[in-house]
């Protein structure tokens, strides 16, 4: 039997993550895309980047300094990640413009304009100018720079302008120095209904306004990446959330790893950032496009075009949801699933504020990991709290990214009166679990929700998730369990029907795999996910294969297995579906376990399945059994946003053979509106709930 340990036989993470972000760069080349869906796609890439600048580029960094030479299963050196990296974003960086200026073009013809300053008419430059003395000078900062003025601190993912200027008494002694440009300003400018100006070319234009008495000699825009990883010693920590205050601020102190900068800008201005900020030579980006194009956001929710996005989706509240009777009594009829965003959110928060307000209902416990802004969910539990009820809340401080939004929503809880937890020690909680206890005829009853995504409404309407509603004693039992080691110590950490990581997941995964194994032709995986990364279960899904055992992997971003090699993984098949909603929910389905299907929080990576609390939910329910793998076998069948990781490790889009066009996204939501427009006609509840099941069938 071949050595599973070989490095032939794993894919890199970081390369492999790339290929992700290259698959969403290539919704932007689809012409079959609305125009500000495609431009969707490249805001969406350019983010993207960003973060995986900030974290993995600059981790790999650390690593290579600090003289570490093996990471990872595929035996790649930090030294060598960093070189492939380079090189393949060199090259993604064309495809980048070209797409860019491709989009623009056609915009162009949908009388919708992206337009330099110099580019705008004379009646449009004077509404330019007019903003440019009403809102960008009072709020820019310019900066000298010389032996009085040192070089400013840049924070992460700032934007400026370099400036070389003359003076006009000495033309032939140049000066450099920055205009910092604050994000209260937009970064594309709507001059007119339908014209957007890029705010650098404002700023260039009048430079010499800005500097007076200095005549401009060149300028280009430009944009740092600092390192973002925030590394807590919490045994350390007697005020967690200080600390966590106090590695914000570090944040922004992190070292250079990236610099964008305007193409064809003046070289001497190019010394002059580099003289200062030392980015490696290789990390320095040249772009003919705007820089951050995470901002074109603020275009594509222009209103008076929305003919050039898809039309948009509700998400829907479907039977036995939509009845005008309490959340609790539809729960103790019957456990209930349901896909987001096709099927709505609501009935989530619906369930929480609910809670808050019913007299019975005494102790509201609940994990959070990322929510929005204005979260209706917070503030019920605020209310909940400030109405004296038991209100725990697991507050995940250390989710990436959203640090300082959980730090305002902890201190909001505890404010209120809320029991508010901030972390385990060396661990970040992920799991995604609400439990509510009611107080019905003298006795306890437990309601659970159970779910793949974040309690957060705004991500819900555009990220697939599963929510699981119950009411099942052992689930109760589980749950309790659960919030007992968020909130106290515990040296037992297993729960009996739900499984929890790090102590229970993996092993139940890997014997899971290895039931399959022993079932050799008759075993059946199929497991949707956002990432495969964890060696060990790699391993234990190529075994299977060698025994036969016919596997599918649904997997969105980072997979470091290679399927089709011979005699190894010819049975595993891996697809990667991305498309107008951000695949995000982990459902797993074993033919011969006793339950077959599960649900989860946790994708299969060390960092879930090793550093995490998560939770692996069973469902036993027939009916949401076959809902789970209905919506599986659907995704398998996509050939329209679909595409299959090939054994030389690249991905090659599923194409129509002969057959109908499949988009799993769109069927879903077709059905699910087909669903609810036939409810609404169908006034007899029982019928129109049996219609339900079978339309979703059917599909």
């Amino acid at each position: 039997m071949a050595n599973l340990n070989e490095p032939e036989y794993y894919i890199n993470r970081e390369l492999s993550w790339l290929k992700f972000n290259t698959r969403v760069l290539e919704q932007a080349k689809k012409a079959e895309l609305p125009l500000l869906e495609r431009l969707k796609f490249l805001a969406i890439y350019a983010t993207n980047l960003d973060e995986f600048y900030m974290i993995r580029v600059a981790g790999l960094k650390q690593l290579f300094n600090a003289g570490v030479m093996v990471t990872g299963t595929d035996k790649i050196t930090p030294k060598d990640q960093l070189l492939e990296i380079r090189e393949y974003l060199t090259q993604e960086k064309e495809v980048l413009q070209n797409t860019y200026h491709e989009i623009q073009k056609e915009l162009e013809n949908e009388q919708l304009y992206i337009k330099n300053y110099e580019d705008l008419d004379y009646e449009l430059r004077e509404k330019a100018d007019e903003f440019f003395f009403s809102n960008i000078l009072p709020v820019i900062i310019p900066i000298a720079v010389n032996a009085t003025h040192p070089f400013p601190h840049l924070n992460n993912l700032s934007f400026s302008l370099a400036i070389k200027l003359s003076d006009e008494d000495n033309t032939d002694k140049f000066k450099y120095g920055m205009i910092r440009i604050t994000r209260v300003l937009p970064r594309f400018f709507q001059v007119s209904d339908n014209h957007y100006v890029p705010i650098e070319s404002i700023v260039h234009e009048h430079v010499e306004d800005i500097f007076p008495g200095y005549k401009l000699i060149s300028s280009a825009a430009f944009r740092v990446t600092r390192n973002a990883d925030i590394v807590i010693e919490e045994e350390e920590a007697d005020d967690f959330m200080l600390i966590m205050e106090q590695g914000l601020k570090l944040r922004k102190k992190g070292a250079f790893v990236r610099l964008d900068i305007q193409e064809n800008c003046d070289p001497d201005i190019l010394d002059f950032l580099n003289y200062h900020m030392k980015i490696f030579a290789k990390d320095v980006y040249s772009y003919n496009l705007p820089l951050n194009l995470g901002a074109l956001w603020e275009i594509v929710g222009n209103k008076n075009f929305s003919k050039l996005t898809l039309p948009p989706y509700h998400p829907k509240v479907l039977p036995p949801l939509n009845k005008n009777e309490s959340i609790f009594r539809t729960i103790r009829k019957q456990d209930i699933l349901l896909y987001h965003p096709y099927e709505s959110f609501d009935p989530v928060t619906r369930l929480i504020k609910e809670s808050a307000k019913d007299s019975k209902v005494i102790s509201i416990r609940v994990t959070l990991y990322r929510v929005e802004k204005n979260s209706a969910i917070i503030q019920a539990l605020i209310d909940a709290a400030n109405e004296g009820k038991q209100v725990t809340v697991m507050v995940e401080l250390k989710a990436r990214f959203d640090e300082e939004n959980n730090l305002h929503w902890a201190r909001a809880l505890e404010k209120a009166g809320a029991h508010v937890i901030y972390g385990i020690t060396g661990f970040k909680v992920h799991a995604k679990v609400t439990q509510i206890i009611r107080q019905e005829d003298g006795v306890l009853k437990f309601y659970i929700h159970l779910g793949t995504g974040n309690y957060n409404g705004a991500t819900a309407k555009i990220y697939t998730d599963v929510s699981y509603f119950t009411c099942k004693d052992d689930f109760a039992k589980d749950t309790t369990s659960f919030f007992h080691i968020l909130s106290g110590f515990s040296k037992s950490q297993k729960l009996e029907t739900l499984k929890m990581s790090p102590t229970q997941i993996k092993p139940t995964l890997l014997n899971m795999i290895n039931n399959e194994s022993k079932k050799g032709t008759d075993g059946r995986i199929i497991a949707k996910m956002n990432s495969l990364v964890d060696s060990d279960v790699i391993k234990a899904l190529y075994k299977a294969s060698i025994n036969g055992v016919k596997i599918d992997l649904i997997i969105r971003g980072i997979c470091c297995l290679k399927p089709g090699i011979k005699d190894i993984s010819e049975n595993i098949r891996v697809i990667s579906v991305v498309g107008r909603y951000l695949e995000h929910a982990r459902i797993f389905y074993f033919k011969n376990s006793d339950p077959c299907m599960f649900i989860s929080s946790a994708d299969w990576m060390p960092r879930n399945l090793e550093r995490r609390l998560e939770l692996m939910t069973p469902i036993v329910e027939k009916p949401l059994q076959e809902k789970l793998l209905e919506i599986l076998q659907l995704q398998l069948n996509d050939n329209n946003l679909a595409w299959e990781l090939q054994s030389d490790d690249q991905y090659k889009r599923v194409e129509v053979t002969g057959q109908k066009t499949i988009n799993s996204q769109k069927i879903l939501g077709d059905y699910i509106n087909k669903i609810f427009n036939t409810l609404r006609k169908d006034t007899d509840a029982n019928k129109a709930e049996r219609l339900a099941k079978k339309l979703f069938k059917e599909s």
